[in-house]
């Protein structure tokens, strides 16, 4: 990533990234199915469904810091 990017770009990259993990957290939940607890795919679409809460949490903080501290 040689690319110099001014702080409006980083912004607009930063809330891109944002909705897409809301987005990929939001179609990980939506997909699971009742009575598929403990399955193998249920464990891992768990584990990517976390992994982009943590994804958004982090850049929730980025873009309005402090917005996420009263949900913990």
């Amino acid at each position: 990533m040689t690319d110099v990017v001014d702080s409006d770009e980083l912004l607009r990259r930063i809330q891109r990234a944002r909705a897409r993990a809301a987005q990929e957290e939001r179609a990980l939940r939506a997909g699971r199915a009742p009575g598929d607890a403990g399955s193998v795919p249920d464990r891992d679409a768990e584990v990517r469904r976390l992994a982009y809460e943590v994804v958004l949490g982090v850049l929730d903080e980025i873009l309005t810091p402090g917005r996420r501290a009263g949900r913990e």
